[in-house]
């Protein structure tokens, strides 16, 4: 009787014990979750885009969420599209003062504050998505971006390009130079500074606004992006003449601005998702494009009767030359600008050489019949 008594204390014990242990386990994971719940480091993305762009737009979110999975919630991000927290134009400058922690757009947005940054976005007749990704990771392109953003308490990374760009949609034929004569153009960058040498006037408009300026005449064309992303617009509806190449840009780059201070703050582990989850949003950015171009392309041709015209070989060379002219000026008048010319046509020149033999020779070979 006496073992049985001892051994049902031994068994209240145990199960009593067991029953605080599992509270004591239970109380721990509560307190765990508490503590990450406390952890977690809130953001703010503000964008040039608006609201769901294809690509850019899109784009930005998946940069939030892949961030936000990848550091198992401890870097959440809301994302705000152009004017949802600041204009479009305005994502720059309330970055580099803290409004927000992160940024999304195109370099050439800033040429108003920083000449040099307009290299960073992408440059008449000039790199590609490839080449552009090459200078900036083995060019010496990024350290470059970066010592000219510093002074705004910014750090640069690319983060997308749309690839070769269309060269723009016109309310009239364009047969020569002369036709670019007075025309109001949609162009930012190094490219509108071109169409400025030739005659006509650039304006600088975010994505927002440039369907209605085309449908109300206060511009007389423009060029946005490509297919895939003109398609959504609904540029058809204002203008029927879609002209190609983008001369202007043949490899438009995205870039990620960091509040630097915000930036530094993160343990390193979060910085180093975030710049993998910012390589990985440049890859899939020129892959979506390349991908859904021709669709969106195809569906302007045959649903909504786009005419599709490719510019003049000589308008062409008119452009080119122009463009070169532009470059020396644009350089000759800032230095930081002059130093990144430098860098660019010191890495262009090579890699041009290269992709004669080797990307262009096989494109021409694979086109022969």
């Amino acid at each position: 009787m006496n073992k049985i008594k001892k051994w049902n204390q031994a068994l209240l014990v145990g199960l009593m014990a067991a029953a605080l242990a599992a509270c004591g386990g239970a109380e721990e994971k509560e307190t765990a979750k508490a503590e990450q719940k406390a952890d977690v480091i809130h953001w703010k993305m503000v964008t040039t885009w608006p609201k769901n762009l294809p690509g850019m737009g899109t784009g930005a979110e998946k940069l939030a969420q892949n961030i936000k999975e990848m550091s198992n919630g401890r870097l959440d991000i809301k994302v705000y599209a152009a004017g949802e927290l600041v204009p479009a134009l305005e994502v720059f400058d309330a970055v580099s003062r803290g409004t927000a922690q992160m940024g999304h757009g195109s370099a050439y947005y800033w040429k108003g504050k920083v000449a040099a940054a307009q290299f960073f976005s992408t440059v008449p007749f000039g790199f590609n998505a490839q080449e552009f990704n090459a200078w900036i990771a083995y060019g010496g392109g990024l350290e470059l971006w970066q010592e000219i953003y510093a002074p705004f308490n910014l750090i640069p990374m690319v983060a997308g390009n749309a690839g070769v760009q269309m060269g723009g949609w016109f309310n009239k034929e364009i047969n020569s130079l002369e036709d670019f004569k007075g025309l109001k153009m949609r162009m930012p960058g190094l490219g509108g500074e071109v169409l400025k040498k030739v005659g006509a006037s650039p304006i600088n408009l975010p994505g927002s606004e440039v369907f209605t300026a085309l449908q109300t005449g206060t511009i007389d064309a423009t060029e946005w992006v490509g297919p895939y992303n003109d398609l959504a617009f609904g540029l058809y509806k204002a203008a029927k003449y879609y002209y190609y190449p983008g001369w202007h840009e043949p490899g438009s780059a995205v870039e990620v601005i960091f509040n630097k201070e915000a930036f530094e703050a993160l343990p390193k582990d979060l910085q180093a998702i975030a710049r993998a989850a910012v390589k990985q949003a440049n890859l899939d950015m020129i892959n979506e494009f390349t991908a859904r171009n021709n669709d969106a392309l195809q569906t302007l041709v045959n649903e909504h009767n786009v005419i599709l015209k490719p510019f003049p070989r000589d308008l062409l060379e008119a452009l080119k030359k122009a463009s070169a002219e532009t470059l020396e000026e644009v350089a000759a008048n800032d230095p930081d600008s002059q130093k990144v010319y430098e860098s660019f046509k010191n890495f262009m020149a090579p890699v041009s050489e290269w992709h004669d033999v080797s990307e262009r020779a096989y494109i021409n070979a694979r086109a022969d019949d």
